[in-house]
């Protein structure tokens, strides 16, 4: 197969890139290097692999790259919670105009392959949860007053109680509470439109958790949290927690997310819908955290410091049942064995940050 990797020089994308090309697959990436994310050119680029070095909001950029192609594999993003709102524009612009530059390109161009998105968790909002007297529930979002006060977990919008939660399903409502996952949902949407008009097209949307591993960006308010607690290890401070550090979340390891976007490109026939890509082991922030700084072996310890962001959720952990079912999706790695590696692994540092 040929198939268009956007975001293809980055850390989940240059992963997906490997795997395909190892397996023998042609590969075209659309990357614009951000220096929110890059130090220039990364040095695990291929050889192999038919690099273009441009924006995906620039519809010549597609018109080069996806022409031949049986697939798209769509990874280019602006990731995280960023600084403020002031972010706004620049998430919706490579998200979201992003994606409808390719989807009106490959409109043009009568594209009639696969399109495998990376989606994200957060289009959930928070999780599953269970109240002891009104079983499965959904709670709105914390309040600031709770925040403050140190009463994290979210309660049951009948009873006032505190909920347990639940492994989220990929038939969960949609419930962004930040620019970021508004983003993501809004990219599923496009996707899908295209798909419904446009016969013989296959959506997959893989609504990732927590991905972890070598290659991350560092030294960013766009990383993710491995990757902030990582960069706090390699600078001799310890990690810091905000609320109680029991925030559970789903640490999933970059080879096994890209063994997900590979069954979903490369399996005969195509697979619509979403899908949830985790590990299936849920684990709390404190014990991410911890596990992270013992393979560091420094004698430094996670600090839980209290405190909160206003738009974080509690707890979102997910069922990978539909995944293994319908992609035969395995993950192999192991939280304590991937930290391990995480540890001393080296991450990417943004020439923005020094």
């Amino acid at each position: 197969m040929r198939i268009l990797v956007t975001g293809g020089a980055g850390f989940i994308g240059s992963f997906v890139v490997d795997s395909l090309t190892d397996e023998g697959h042609e590969v075209v990436v659309i990357d614009n290097l951000d220096p929110e994310a890059h130090d220039g050119r990364p040095d695990w680029l291929r050889a192999d692999v038919d690099y273009r070095w441009g924006d995906v909001t620039d519809a010549s950029v597609w018109r080069a790259a996806l022409p031949g192609c049986d697939a798209v594999c769509h990874q280019a993003s602006k990731v995280g919670l960023g600084v403020d709102f002031a972010d706004a524009p620049a998430y919706v612009a490579s998200n979201d105009l992003g994606t409808a530059v390719g989807l009106a390109v490959a409109h043009e161009l009568r594209f009639s392959g696969r399109i495998v998105l990376a989606s994200s968790m957060v289009v959930y909002g928070e999780g599953a949860y269970t109240c002891a007297e009104h079983e499965v529930v959904r709670p709105p979002p914390r309040s600031v007053d709770d925040l403050e006060a140190g009463r994290y977990e979210p309660r049951c919008p009948r009873c006032d109680e505190p909920l347990k939660p639940a492994m989220v399903t990929e038939d969960a409502p949609l419930d962004p509470r930040n620019v970021y996952a508004a983003t993501k949902v809004q990219q599923e949407y496009l996707c899908r439109t295209f798909a419904r008009e446009h016969p013989g097209v296959t959506v997959t949307a893989l609504r990732y958790h927590n991905v972890y591993g070598p290659r991350m960006p560092s030294d960013t308010p766009y990383a993710g949290v491995a990757s902030i607690f990582r960069t706090a290890l390699a600078k001799g401070t310890a990690p810091r927690l905000f609320e109680d550090g029991g925030q559970r979340r789903d640490f999933v390891h970059v080879k096994d997310v890209a063994e997900a976007n590979r069954l979903a490109l490369v399996t005969p026939q195509g697979v619509g819908g979403t899908f949830n890509v985790a590990s299936g082991r849920p684990s709390t922030l404190l014990e991410m955290a911890e596990a992270l700084a013992a393979a560091h072996g420094e004698g430094l310890r996670p600090e839980v410091v209290g405190g909160y962001r206003l738009g974080d959720v509690r707890h979102v952990t997910a069922s990978i049942e539909r995944a293994v079912e319908t992609l035969g999706y395995r993950p192999s790695v192991l939280l304590a064995e991937g930290m391990a590696e995480f540890a001393t692994a080296p991450l990417r540092r943004s020439p923005r940050r020094r």
